[in-house]
């Protein structure tokens, strides 16, 4: 196996810069960086990672907590696999490696399996309920970026999107189109995006002069049967709604067989829009108009927020980032 003295000599660059492309990407150019790891990986040169880890104090491994709250298809989730390409990515680019966990609750869970396992730091998804380990790991200085979740400590921010606003701009495409009995098939309430997205619906209504009433209003878990089962809920009044917002794009495709069922058509009917842009939105018919979130940026920002709060940046709170969403106009409106 090549040395890293080999491999410097090949690359005709100093050993130290050899080192700085493994351990401190940031400091060489991208070029060197480009140039070095090519050479690298023509020797078969691997540097030791334990080694690194000792030189260094850093493992250079991030860990990431997928927290489904026990419910739904977990790492299969199709929110997850687009945020894992930014996130992934952007680790990449800086020189670090991704490590899933599995979710440990109870105080302290976090921080052991971080302490375990070396980790630089830690990525936490929620969309379960709220876990006050994420409280416990925040407070103990390891730099941790949470996903959907307000999360504070000295090195710790979360990431999210605009979700009051998305919501809004789903009930003003509404009523736009004419619609006037908006109902929401909201998300658990106890969850962020479950309480914002409603937050926004109520307030987009009052903007609008619409009432807002609790019988329009249907809870979910945004997986596709609590979609079709708040679907049901809804068209049980005597008077059903002619439009309605859903939370989540799995609870609006449960929602369109719903409607399907009762033999109603959409969007002529009862107009449909969801929430998330996943790939299937696109593809069931006629279309799923929908709030799109960049879920790729999701993991990107995780990943540049965590590695801005490493060592030997100081230990100050780190300002969140809120991404912006847009309006996806489809069939169903």
């Amino acid at each position: 196996m090549a040395t890293i003295r080999e491999l410097a000599r090949r690359a005709e660059v100093s050993v130290a810069t050899v080192s700085r492309v493994f351990n401190n990407p940031d400091l060489v150019t991208r070029r060197t960086r480009e140039h070095v790891l090519r050479v690298a990986d023509e020797l078969g040169y691997q540097p030791n990672e334990s080694a690194r880890t000792l030189a260094t104090g850093r493992s250079r491994m991030v860990g990431l907590v997928w927290d489904t709250g026990h419910r739904g298809p977990g790492w299969r989730h199709p929110f997850l696999q687009e945020i894992l390409i930014g996130l992934k990515t952007a680790l990449s680019d800086h020189g670090h490696h991704l490590l899933m966990l599995a979710a440990e609750p109870g105080a302290g869970g976090y921080a052991r399996a971080a302490k375990r396992h070396d980790l630089d730091g830690i990525v936490f998804i929620d969309a379960g309920a709220p876990d006050p380990a994420l409280a416990d790991l925040a407070a103990s200085g390891l730099p941790c970026v949470a996903l959907d979740r307000p999360v504070t400590g000295p090195r710790a921010t979360y990431v999210t999107s605009d979700n009051v606003g998305g919501a809004r701009a789903a009930v003003a495409h509404l009523h736009a189109r004419g619609r006037r009995r908006i109902a929401t098939i909201a998300g658990p309430r106890r969850t962020w995006p479950g309480a914002d997205r409603l937050a926004g619906y109520r307030l987009e209504l009052s903007a609008l002069g619409l009432p807002y009433r609790e019988e329009l209003v249907a809870e979910g878990d945004f997986y596709l049967d609590s979609g079709h089962a708040a679907m049901r809920r809804l068209l049980a009044p005597d008077e059903r709604p002619d439009a309605v917002f859903a939370a989540g794009d799995q609870m609006a495709i449960g929602a369109l067989r719903a409607l399907a069922e009762a033999g109603l058509r959409v969007p002529e009917d009862v107009a449909l829009v969801g929430f998330d842009d996943i790939e299937l939105a696109a593809l069931v018919p006629p279309g799923l108009t929908t709030v799109a979130q960049d879920k790729t940026a999701f993991g990107t920002a995780a990943a540049r927020a965590l590695i801005a709060m490493l060592p030997p940046s100081p230990a100050t709170p780190h300002p969140p980032a809120i991404l912006p969403t847009r309006l996806v106009i489809r069939g169903t409106t």
